[in-house]
């Protein structure tokens, strides 16, 4: 009805709150992570009084700025339980949330170019499949079955590869739109172009934030802003062992369905998808030096494009129609920091990498236990910020699939 009186009508699908002067938690970051942690405050915990403050608008972060992938297939299994969580809840995030994230399992495939390759990836998914975590080896015929357009005289010959066939894609548009109207609509306070300037303190605890919307309490504060986690936890008095770095993605114009799958080179270093409009989504690894800017460099623009063509000869006659970047946080091990903080008050939620996007359920379900009862949930206890003190590294630079 309301789209025959030319969608003059709608009712709005968000509130517009005004900042309360206090709340229960404060949620800096209003992407996936941050949206998904009020969710689940509300949902699982009862705790409403939440506000999650985007400096911006909801999802122009790197929750609009990444390749949609949602995979497991990670190495250790602290990283695997984590992000098999994540996947599990990703399956049944269309009818919980009742909004279409488009989900796609498709199958996420990586390549081998060399005996060293292949048994890597032999090691990898047998690593996967102990963890619980399914995973299959494939030989080079399978995988020109599965991709007729795959290059069958690439410069790195292809000898086999790997799938995980629960992999695959979701609109990360849609994920932003469904956790924000499942929170708005438990209570929970999503407050646009709010930007947080500073902390208030009570000696060393922080007890609330000041912003261009005035001061606003509260005695737990939950930090998720992705590359700008080290600038705000800063002020806080406290330094993060992250590098901030422009990760670059772009896409074709749309062809007719070309690649049923999403694969990954490491050696030739590209990872490519097709989405629901048709057009090809490339990216790779992230620029060689520190930004925070969100459109990344020429060179590697180029270099993504040129390991493309490598695979896929038959995209050379597409026109590029669009580039972007997100700013990542990349921490020394590439594994996230998740948990409270040597500052009392102040919790974690960053480090992702290039593993937020697919990390967002999990994260969000993990971290709201967290900030609800005080203690990590058991899913992120290795993730805190003591295993850099203690030793306790968890190496997921090759489960990552791009270089850092």
């Amino acid at each position: 009805m309301h789209a025959l009186q030319g969608h003059r009508r709608w009712p709005r699908v968000l509130r517009d709150p005004s900042p309360r002067e206090a709340y229960d938690v404060i949620i800096v970051g209003g992407g996936g992570h941050g949206l998904a942690t009020a969710y689940h405050l509300a949902r699982d915990h009862g705790i409403r009084r939440v506000a999650v403050l985007e400096r911006a608008a909801i999802g122009q972060g790197n929750s609009g700025r990444n390749t949609q992938v949602s995979r497991s297939d990670y190495f250790h299994l602290v990283s695997s339980r984590f992000y098999e969580r994540s996947l599990q809840l990703y399956e049944g995030l269309s009818r919980e949330l009742n909004f279409n994230v488009m989900l796609s399992q498709r199958g996420k495939i990586n390549l081998a170019h060399d005996s060293h390759e292949l048994e890597i990836l032999r090691r990898a998914t047998n690593a996967c499949r102990a963890n619980g975590v399914d995973g299959e080896m494939l030989s080079a015929e399978d995988l020109y079955r599965l991709m007729p357009a795959l290059n069958r005289h690439a410069r790195y010959p292809i000898i086999g590869g790997s799938v995980q066939w629960r992999g695959g894609i979701s609109r990360h548009d849609a994920v932003v739109s469904a956790y924000a109207r499942a929170a708005t609509g438990l209570g929970v306070d999503i407050i646009q172009g709010c930007e947080v300037r500073d902390f208030l303190r009570r000696g060393d605890t922080l007890v609330g934030v000041e912003t261009n919307r005035g001061r606003i309490a509260a005695p737990r504060i939950c930090l998720a802003v992705a590359g700008h986690s080290t600038q705000l936890a800063r002020k806080a008095g406290l330094e993060l062992p992250l590098t901030s770095m422009a990760l670059q993605a772009m896409v074709s114009e749309p062809v007719k369905p070309l690649l049923d799958h999403v694969v990954m080179s490491a050696k030739i270093h590209v990872y490519l998808s097709q989405s629901d409009r048709g057009e090809i989504v490339i990216g790779g690894g992230a620029d060689a030096y520190p930004s925070y800017a969100q459109r990344g460099g020429l060179p590697l623009l180029e270099a993504n494009v040129r390991a493309a063509l490598e695979l896929f000869p038959a995209l050379s006659r597409l026109r590029l129609m669009r580039q972007w970047a997100g700013t990542v946080d990349i921490s020394p091990d590439t594994t996230p920091i998740m948990g409270p903080t040597p500052v009392p008050g102040l919790y974690v939620n960053c480090g992702w990498g290039t593993g937020g996007y697919k990390a967002i359920p999990a994260g969000g379900e993990t971290m709201a236990y967290t900030l609800a009862t005080g203690r990590p949930h058991r899913l992120i206890e290795a993730f805190g910020l003591d295993r850099f003190v203690a030793g306790r590294l968890i190496d997921e630079g090759a489960a990552a699939g791009v270089a850092h």
